[in-house]
């Protein structure tokens, strides 16, 4: 199994603090079912800046580490990078990574509780510029959930979104977990991930997410998930059906629950 997203980095962010929490995390990665994890740290999201050529010096010595103790752990490097309006001039300067710095995968955070009015004109200028957005937890972002057709808009114009595997197991509450659903139902979700940030508030309950999805939607979804998280890091197109509106008396549904 592959997670395209995690904070496995000591102490670079929120993450893991200490090499010890990294350790951790890589075990109970491992027992989750976790072969390949992309270390993806916040950069420019106000409170940490991670820097490209920092993570791959910083992944490099996390991977030597796992096998020193003989953790069968690969990690990748990524980034979680708050969206700001130079994104494109921060590929091309090497300041922000693709997922695995070989592919075009950009992973883009929004700010909890809006959507920037320029995101659209910048998810066109990435796309121009060859890199393929992808728009993490949507599902916990309070105007894509008041406005959901705003993420329609961004899919049906080419970016992808990563829906939090936690969100899909209830951690963050029934809501959003039903929302999570509805999203994937809409074809408005392409990935999931741990979005780990440690091993006691913020683990990885992967293959809880995948099991909950095979029981709701069937086998198909929890593989078109799965070869689209492998293809990510192979460079390919992700398998994507056209995007459908949420209807508006589900999302009222929602909010009555």
């Amino acid at each position: 199994m592959i997670d395209i997203h995690s904070h496995i980095l000591p102490g670079v962010d929120d993450g893991a603090q200490t090499i010890e929490e990294s350790i951790q995390m890589a075990e109970a990665a491992v027992a989750d079912g976790i072969t390949t994890i992309v270390a993806t740290p916040h950069h420019k999201n106000g409170a940490y800046d991670n820097y490209k050529h920092d993570i791959l010096i910083q992944v490099a010595e996390l991977n030597r580490t796992f096998q020193e103790q003989g953790i069968d752990l690969e990690v990748l490097p990524g980034q979680e990078n708050r969206i700001y309006g130079e994104m494109v001039q921060g590929l091309e300067v090497d300041e922000i990574l693709a997922i695995d710095d070989k592919t075009k995968y950009v992973l883009v955070e929004f700010p909890s509780s809006s959507v920037p009015r320029y995101a659209e004109q910048l998810f066109f200028d990435l796309q121009v510029a060859g890199y393929s957005p992808v728009i993490v937890h949507p599902e916990r972002n309070k105007q894509l959930i008041e406005n959901p057709d705003l993420l329609y808009s961004f899919v049906k114009k080419g970016a992808y979104t990563q829906v939090t595997a936690g969100s899909l197991c209830g951690h963050f509450g029934k809501k959003i977990k039903k929302f999570s659903e509805q999203l994937l139902e809409a074809n408005l979700a392409h990935l999931v991930a741990s979005d780990a940030h440690n091993t006691k508030t913020r683990g990885f309950c992967m293959k809880e997410a995948y099991e909950g999805l095979s029981k709701k939607f069937g086998n198909d979804m929890v593989y078109l998930l799965m070869e689209n998280a492998e293809d990510v890091l192979v460079g390919k197109v992700l398998a994507a059906d056209p995007p459908k509106h949420i209807k508006k008396s589900k999302l009222l549904g929602l909010f009555n629950r």
